[in-house]
């Protein structure tokens, strides 16, 4: 069992700072991103938890077979089928208990604990600016995202269904190392309202193909947003784009640290206002206006214009304006951008254009 004993040593910083006997990071099979900042362990089975005292002994309870045979540390690695007991073993109800993924877990495991608090909020802020080693995985994801999308174009056909479009990028990525792919994709015209699991939809001359493709490196996703168009543009088509373009460069030339992620929404926000589409930036047409990234490909904070969080040096974001507008139907625009000192770089290098096909 391998620790990040970087990340350790913050975890006990904080304990003794919030005063807490025990720290433990919960994950399941779908965030595993709390486990995974301390014990980078692709987990199989449905509970996991990293349980770290204030001395930082850190001890692992999983609920599924395979993923204590993966840990291969028999000492500081439990296998409990019941995991609200396994946690009991290492988690004294006494002690001043936090955990971390606290709303991720089921109500009894919480109750087992007495009365644990949320951490929740505290380790999130401690990942959000990356170490060199996790910028290095986020970097290649990156890079994956590029090739994926590279394919995504060569691959897209008239007549080819959009699961088979997805399979074909999931197939491509998973041979080039990619560890999981999450990606969503929309195709269609002005009826096109967001994106989805790929159907049996099949591609036709004059849709827009809309995709998010997130690929995962050693835990670490990076994200890429295009819209490829099967055949020629229509004006509205290029008319559309070229808003979604407007309003993703201002988001990348305000990102900086010390910039409220606020003021990133907004920037983005206000040029679709400027072009009378202002009644589209709200929660009926679109989610966010961009998110950050790291070992959960959706992490907070979320670029909305009521969440307020200063951006810090080496947070890694992703600013996409996705949005259904009248003239195209839902469009998708957005880079992975690492923030430095001086402002933020992008991490994707496919060209920034509406795709053809």
């Amino acid at each position: 069992m391998t620790v990040n004993r970087n990340r350790l040593k913050q975890l006990t910083g904080l304990m003794a700072e919030q005063q807490w006997d025990v720290l433990i990071l919960y994950g399941h099979t779908w965030r595993k991103d709390f486990f995974r900042c301390l014990v980078n362990v692709n987990l199989s089975g449905p509970h996991a938890a990293a349980i770290v005292d204030r001395s930082g002994e850190v001890r692992v309870v999983v609920s599924d077979p395979w993923d204590f045979e993966a840990l291969s540390d028999g000492d500081h690695a439990a296998f409990a089928p019941d995991f609200g007991a396994g946690l009991k073993r290492f988690a004294n109800r006494r002690a001043k208990i936090a955990i971390a993924g606290m709303e991720l877990m089921q109500a009894r495991f919480v109750e087992a604990l007495g009365s644990p608090v949320s951490a929740t909020s505290f380790v999130e802020e401690i990942r959000r600016v990356k170490s060199p080693e996790e910028l290095a995985s986020i970097r290649k994801a990156a890079e994956l995202s590029d090739l994926g999308y590279k394919r995504f174009v060569e691959a897209a056909q008239p007549g080819m269904t959009e699961y088979e479009l997805v399979a074909e990028v999931e197939s491509f990525l998973k041979s080039r190392g990619s560890e999981d792919n999450f990606m969503l994709i929309g195709s269609g015209g002005t009826e096109v309202t967001g994106m989805k699991p790929p159907t049996e939809r099949k591609l036709q001359p004059g849709d827009s193909v809309t995709t998010e493709l997130t690929p995962q490196v050693n835990g670490y996703w990076a994200q890429i947003c295009r819209t490829l168009v099967i055949g020629e543009p229509s004006p509205k088509q290029l008319e559309s784009f070229m808003i979604f373009f407007e309003a993703q460069k201002a988001a990348e030339e305000l990102l900086k640290p010390g910039v409220n992620i606020a003021d990133v929404a907004r920037v983005q926000n206000d040029v679709f206002r400027k072009y009378g589409y202002g009644d589209y930036t709200g929660p009926k047409y679109t989610r966010v206006r961009g998110h950050n990234l790291g070992l959960h490909p959706d992490e907070n904070p979320y670029v909305l214009e009521d969440v307020n969080y200063i951006v810090k040096d080496g947070m890694v974001v992703i600013a996409h304006p996705n949005t259904y507008l009248p003239l195209s139907g839902y469009m998708v625009f957005g880079d992975t951008l690492l923030v430095t000192a001086i402002g933020c770089v992008a991490l994707n290098s496919t060209e920034r254009k509406l795709f053809r096909k």
